[in-house]
Formats: C-alpha cells, structure tokens, sequence
C-alpha cells in the first residue's frame, strides 16, 4: 500500500506570527518556522499502519518554499520512506483553489491508496483542501476524523458531530483528515536523523505537474486589501445609578444580542 502524507511548514505558533502588508501573506522571516503539529499526527497514523504492515510506503508531501527543505527533511526523520517537494515561484500567495490543484496533480502521478491531511493548518485554517483533493481525484472521502482506524480494505473512523458522533468508513482509494484528537507524533531520533539525509526528496515545478498557475486558466481568489488588526477597543461600562438593568437590556438590544 501506497500512503502520501500531506506535511506542511508553518510559522511556529509560540512566536510572533505577522502579515507582511506590503505582499499580505505571512512574515516568515519574522519568526521561526516549524512543521505542523497537524501535520505530524497525520504522519503518525500513517506509521502506525506501517509499522505493522510490510511493504506499506509512506510518502509526505509538501508544497513550499525552497527555504522549507529543513522541515520536509524532519518528517523524513519522523518516519517517511521519501518525500516530494513542489516549489515554484509562481506559487507564492497560491490561493486555495491552485493549491488543491497542485498538491492533486502531484497525487495524482504516484497513484496513491490513501491520502492523509490535517483537518486545518495553524497558518490558514481554510479546512477545506481535503475535500478539494477528493474532488479533484475522484477519491472517496473521510474528513476530521477524531479515530481512525486503516485496514488493507479501507479505512473507517469517528467524527464528531453536533449531537454526538458519527461512525464513517470509506474503500481505497481515499482522502482522509484527522484532528487533534489523534495522538502526537513520534520523536525523530539520531538514527531516524541520520537516514532522512539519504532518503528520497524529489522537487517538481508547475511544469512538472502541467499545472498553470495563470489567474486566465482557472478563477482564482485575489487580495484586495490587507491592513493590521486594530486595536482593542475599551469596552461599555455600565454605572449602576438605579437604572443598570435598563441600560444592559438596551446595550444587548442595540447589538442585536437578545
């Protein structure tokens, strides 16, 4: 069985996170930068399965700037048999649409069983490229999954829902996202360290793919504006003089909160 992992470089989430307002994309260069956690609990279902199952190829995927060989190479160390890399300028501020259209495309050519992701990323959170990937591949689908449980047929689990939960099962071939609920990656050790150097790390481009990145070939989203977060504003003080009753039911009637 093949498995790709979708992995992805995020600025780390303990660290100031700011919108360049030139470019309105993430400041990358303000901060470190970390594989998501998201992203390696993914890996970790997927190991889990091979580890107890012969002749299973885990192969993470990224598509990111060429800066983020480093973080590609962790989930190498993590546990991946290989990993493919798509960069390209042309991708820079790639909306969600050609983002799903990438990342399928290089699906696509390796002809996977089964796709895992991260529910959402801690830099975007659109939640939304999992179920774009199945569209695009034709594959069956199983998104936030909070238990997964992967079988040589095909893959069942839990969601979560309003009034309680949901028991899922989907047949190969298949996208699947999982949430936090998933348990924590494993830590790469030396050894795991030492083999990510000799490992496979393939790098395609938009042509590789034959995809087109020209906003003419497909609708794309564009920025319009893009301005720093205001700040916080005081908020309504209510003097009890008698009549603070009156004054909180008007405040939560005048913005519509009753």
């Amino acid at each position: 069985m093949k498995i790709f992992v979708l992995v992805k470089e995020v600025p780390d989430t303990y660290g100031d996170r700011k919108l360049n307002l030139e470019t309105g994309l993430a400041d990358r260069a303000a901060g470190d930068v970390v594989l998501d956690e998201i992203t390696e609990r993914a890996l970790e279902v997927a190991l889990a399965f091979a580890d107890k199952n012969e002749g299973t190829e885990v192969v993470a995927l990224a598509m990111a700037p060429e800066s983020s060989t480093a973080s590609i190479r962790r989930a190498l160390a993590i546990g991946a048999a290989s990993a493919v890399h798509i960069v390209d300028e042309q991708l820079v501020g790639a909306d969600l649409g050609l983002t799903a259209e990438v990342l399928a495309a290089a699906i696509r050519r390796a002809e996977p069983d089964l796709v895992i992701t991260g529910n959402l990323s801690t830099d975007g959170a659109g939640g939304v490229i999992p179920a774009m990937l199945a569209e695009h591949l034709g594959y069956a689908q199983a998104t936030a999954l909070s238990a997964v449980e992967i079988t040589p047929e095909g893959v069942s689990g839990t969601r979560a829902a309003d009034d309680g939960s949901q028991a899922v099962s989907v047949s190969y071939p298949a996208v699947i996202s999982i949430t936090e609920a998933l348990p924590d990656a494993r830590f790469p050790n030396f050894k795991g360290i030492m083999a990510a150097k000799k490992k496979p790390l393939e790098t395609l481009s938009l042509s590789d793919l034959g995809v087109s990145a020209d906003p003419a070939a497909a609708p794309r989203t564009i920025m319009t504006a893009v301005a720093e977060k205001p700040p916080r504003a005081a908020g309504v003080k209510i003097t009890d003089e008698g009549d603070a009753g009156a004054q909180l039911v008007e405040f939560l009637v005048q913005n519509r909160l009753v």
